[in-house]
């Protein structure tokens, strides 16, 4: 079965996650996805495109200790599930597809 089409921003996020494992929570994967693409991205936007990927079941949640840092609140941290690494290689083989032969230099310097 093909994974359902994610957005760019779904793929963004899904990366971030894989990249931060434990400590992917919403301010983290915000400050990763800004880090390594100079993409601002809005923490509701960030956390409406979470919530997509969940409901997909793409991914799942937990709810962390509360820390003194946050005022007593607990962070809400992410974690990708297999389906959500197969929607993730599926976008990013349409993505390459579609620019191959396109003589694009895509690499990072």
């Amino acid at each position: 079965m093909t994974p359902q089409p994610i957005s760019d921003l779904e793929v963004l996020s899904l990366a971030a996650l894989l990249r931060l494992g434990e400590h992917a929570y919403g301010v983290s994967i915000r400050d990763d996805i800004a880090a390594r693409t100079g993409r601002e991205v809005s923490i509701g936007s960030l956390y409406r495109a979470l919530r997509r990927l969940e409901e997909r079941g793409l991914v799942e949640t937990w709810v962390g200790e509360p820390t003194s840092v946050r005022g007593g609140r607990a962070k809400k941290h992410f974690r990708v599930l297999p389906a959500g690494r197969d929607a993730l290689e599926a976008s990013l083989r349409s993505l390459q597809s579609m620019i191959d032969g396109l003589g694009l230099d895509v690499r990072s310097s």
